[in-house]
Formats: structure tokens, sequence, C-alpha cells
């Protein structure tokens, strides 16, 4: 029997398989790719590895529109390939978890093509097909233009949130939950850990199909905007787990944005209906609603403040899972650390932050070399439609081309998909052939190769931080202490303690001037430090350099 909460206390590790190792030569990572590279996660301390998206698909949106959820695209491999990865990871104590894309299909599912060759019949309720003269209201898609499109043929339209070959399953219909709810189990039945549940809020609509007042030229209103009228969420997410997760003790965690204090305790609460939920509230900061081209880098305090706020709001309540970047931002280190400062110290200190907070800490992969955004040279060199869109909103504000390219590249989703780094060779150990996706100047010294060589390196230190979940006198503080900020108002410290058996104290001077801190109390131990010197100080009084990273054990 498998343990109600065995996902409590993990590490976990997200892949983009596109991008992660090649085995075939191809120039696409594949399922069996990340089976040869299980050892190397074993070594990094993993218990819990996402799976982005393998399904089959067109790929419109990197295989966030699903063709057929119950085959391996391609390009990834076969069945057997998955079923092999599944049984290889598990012999190393790592569960899989998938991608669960339920907000919408692909167009090219068989019930999208069955719903355009009969309008009228039972597959178009699948899908929100809506009878008008023009589109029925003003909602912007998630990648710009409107949401509806024309259902060839008649004066209907289909809805889609997102891209046009993306459009939005009709959770009014109980026959198509049931189909969804199938097709969940069929997967945990063949042994994966659970799901990474992808857009899930917007599985809920305002069935008024009510336009909005804009502000933009182009009269639309984000389609995000429409949730805050859309019909509960709650009994189709109770539905869900009750007939699927529930039943297998699956691990689930939420991609939701915006939760309300009430929608938290549902979501994460004793009873709620994930295992757990991103903490965005970090990559939203600098974020001002008109585009990519106006947005600010966050400082150290708008950071602190975030983290600090969002696990006394939620650590009562639930289990959040920590982020600094995934397959939808930017490279972390080039994210919030300042241009310029950004070394292999300042790197391990954002490390610390992050993966020593109350939660289950997700790496992404790269993450744990320190791989930092790419140099785009072209807005041709994109593949990423979210980056394209972008562009064409910085252009229509009144940017040049050079300040378009530069704003985008800040922000780029590809700056995250780019090929892993395993060594520095030419094609980065990641193919023999020509990789899908990679800048003509990415930095080759920044490899798995050079780094398993050097002690000192970002991935022995992210080793040195997942050994801390498991080390015997620390590890059930760690994995289960209470989070408490200290030395709040101490200008760029970021500090907080971790209260169980142990008082671990976690430190950071989040900033490049070295600066005097007092300790609320002596410290013991040094357990890790991301720069290999004593401390400095007398008493309760610490000198630290700059982003100085300490892990403490506290006197008390």
């Amino acid at each position: 029997m498998v343990e109600k909460d065995w996902w409590k206390g993990k590490v976990a590790y997200q892949i983009y398989p596109k991008s992660f190792n090649d085995s075939n030569g191809d120039g696409i990572g594949d399922l069996k790719g990340i089976t040869e590279k299980l050892d190397y996660l074993q070594s990094l301390g993993i218990d819990i590895l996402w799976l982005s998206p393998v399904y089959k698909s067109p790929f419109v949106d990197q295989g966030y529109d699903i063709a057929d959820y119950y085959a391996i695209d391609p390009q990834f491999g076969t069945m057997e390939d998955m079923e092999e990865l599944i049984a290889e990871a598990k012999k190393r104590g790592i569960s899989i978890i998938m991608d669960l894309v339920v907000n919408h299909c692909s167009d090219q599912h068989e019930w999208f093509q069955k719903a355009l060759a009969d309008p009228e019949g039972p597959y178009a309720d699948y899908f929100y097909f809506i009878e008008s003269e023009k589109e029925p209201n003003n909602w912007e898609t998630y990648f710009g233009g409107s949401v509806w499109d024309k259902v060839p043929g008649t004066n209907k339209y289909y809805l889609h949130s997102f891209h046009k070959g993306q459009p939005d399953l009709n959770w009014q219909n109980p026959v198509v939950r049931e189909e969804i709810y199938t097709m969940i189990n069929w997967w945990l039945e063949k042994g994966i850990g659970g799901f990474r549940i992808d857009a899930i809020i917007n599985i809920k609509k305002d069935l008024e199909w009510r336009s909005l007042p804009s502000e933009q030229e182009n009269g639309l209103v984000p389609v995000r905007y429409s949730l805050a009228n859309a019909q509960p969420i709650e009994p189709f997410l109770q539905e869900m787990k009750e007939k699927t997760f529930a039943r297998y003790n699956a691990f689930t965690v939420g991609e939701v944005f915006n939760e309300t204090d009430e929608e938290l305790h549902f979501f994460i609460g004793e009873e709620g209906v994930f295992s757990s939920i991103f903490d965005f509230k970090q990559t939203i900061l600098g974020q001002k609603g008109n585009g990519w081209y106006s947005h600010d880098l966050p400082t150290a305090e708008e950071l602190k403040d975030s983290i600090f706020k969002a696990h006394r709001r939620a650590d009562s309540i639930g289990v959040l899972s920590t982020i600094i970047e995934n397959h939808d931002e930017p490279r972390g280190v080039s994210h919030y650390i300042p241009e310029g400062e950004v070394t292999e110290i300042s790197k391990k200190a954002l490390a610390t932050v992050q993966m020593l907070r109350k939660g289950i800490p997700f790496i992404y992969q790269g993450q744990e070399i320190g791989m930092e955004n790419q140099i785009f040279e072209s807005i041709d060199e994109f593949d990423d439609i979210n980056t394209l869109n972008e562009y064409h909103v910085a252009k229509e504000a009144g940017l040049t081309d050079e300040e378009a390219l530069k704003a985008i590249s800040k922000y780029s989703r590809d700056n995250a998909r780019t090929p892993m780094q395993w060594n520095g060779e030419e094609k980065l150990g990641f193919t023999t052939g020509k990789a899908w996706l990679v800048s003509k100047q990415p930095q080759r010294e920044i490899n798995v190769e050079e780094q398993e060589e050097n002690p000192q390196s970002i991935l022995n230190y992210y080793r040195a931080l997942t050994a801390l979940y498991r080390d015997e006198v620390y590890g059930s503080t760690i994995r289960e202490g209470e989070f408490v900020p200290v030395l709040e108002e101490v200008k760029n410290i970021i500090a907080y303690e971790r209260c169980g058996e142990k008082r671990v104290l976690v430190l950071v001077n989040y900033q490049s001037e070295p600066q005097t801190v007092t300790l609320p109390t002596p410290v013991r131990k040094v357990l890790l430090a991301n720069i290999p010197a004593q401390m400095n100080g007398q008493g309760d009084q610490l000198s630290l350099a700059g982003y100085q990273a300490l892990v403490c054990e506290l006197e008390g």
C-alpha cells in the first residue's frame, strides 16, 4: 500500500523532453534519452520526475496540443519506451509524473475532427460551438487574437483560450468528463505517480459569454479576466479527484494563478483537490499587464517579500511547490539576479533561497548547472509562439526591431527550451545531429561534464542542497520544519529559519555589496556555504560578502 502523503518532503525535477537528451541523433530529445540519464538524476537527489507532454501532437504549442492522450508521439519513441522509463525510474526510487492537459486538446484530435465533420452531432458538444453572426465576445487568447474561430461551413464559432489549434474542451458535458477520467486512470494504472495539471483554472467558463470593457486598441480583453464571471470550478475538480487521483494516492500539482484564500483551502487544504500548487508569486513580479516590453526585473526586496507572503498565507493550509524557472519562464539566474552580477556565487545564493523553503522544490533541467538565458540574434531564431506574439506587441507599442528583440530575449520561453548542456562540445552532448532549437552562441562552458569534476561547482552545490533532505540529523527539519522569516527589515538580506527537531538558519546576502547582520541566536555549526571560507564575525555579529549564502544550525 502506497503511503497517503508519500510525496511530502520530496525533491522534484522537470524535464522538457524535446531538449533533455537525444538518444538517436535526430536532434530531438526522447524517452530513451531520459532513461539513459536516470543515474544522473538519482545522483542529484531527485525523487519525482515531471515530464512535459510526450503525447502524440502536431506541436503547434510544443505538445500542449494533444492529438491522442493514449499515444506517445513518435519523435519521443514508443509506449514501450515509456513503460521502460517508468520501470527504470521506479528501481531508482523516482516517481514519474506527467502533464495533464485537459482544458483543451489539439484540433487534430479525433473528437474535434468528428465535431467538424458533423457540427450538429454529439462530438460538437465536446467543445464550445456557439452560433453567432460574429465573434460571440471580445475575449483575447493567451497568445493574442480572438478566442473565437469559425467552424468551417457553418454560422458557428468554436472557443480556444490558447492557439486556434487548441480548442477548449466542454467540461459542462459529463461524457467529456468521463472520457478524461478514464484516460487519467489508464495512465495511473501504468504506474505513473501522478500529474502536473496544466491551465486547469481555464476549464471554468462564463457561459453567458459576456464581452468586457477593453482598454486595448484592438478592443479585446485577455481571456483570464473572463474567469471572474465564470461558474464554480469546485464541482468539476472534486469529481475528478474522487474518480481518479484519490483512488491511486496520486501526487498532483496544479498550475494555479491568482487564487483567493478560500480557493487555497479548496486546492491544497486538508481535503484539497490537489496535493500541491506551484508558488508563482515570484514569477509575476514586475509584470504590468501590457506586454513583456514594459516588464521590470524583480529586486531582492520584492523577491523576499513575495516568498515570505506566500509562506505566511499557505503553510498553515497546505504544501507549496517552489520554482525559480520552468518551461514557461526565462532562466531564473538571468531573471532574479541583476545583469552584471550573475556569477557562480550568486547562482548558488539563488539556489539556496529556493531549495530550502518549505514545500516541494522543483528543479528545471539545466537549473542545477546554472544555465543562463541564451543569446538570440534575430526574431527568426525563436520558435515559441508566445514569444513571436510578444515581439509584435512590442513593435505595435512603438519599439524598434532592436528594442523589441531585446525585450523578448529577456522573457522568452525559448531560453529554457534550448538543449541541456551535457558537455562543452559543438552539439553540447545533447545530440549527434542538428538540435531542433539552439542559439548560435550557447554558453558552452556551463555544462554537466565540467561541473562533475569540480567539487565547488553549481551542480555539486545542488547535490549538497538535496542531501540536506536526506540528512540523518537535519533532514526532518528541512522536510517538515516550520518556515520562519528573520531579519526582514535588513535590506537585501533574505533569511529564514526552518524550525523542527533542529533550528536551521538560511541566510543570504542578496546583493553584490558586503554587509554585517546581527543574528537572532549564535551559530552552532555551518552546514553549507556557497563561499568556501570561515564565517567572519564575533558572537551574534556576522559579516557577509556579496551574495554569500550560509546554512547554519543555531543554538537553542
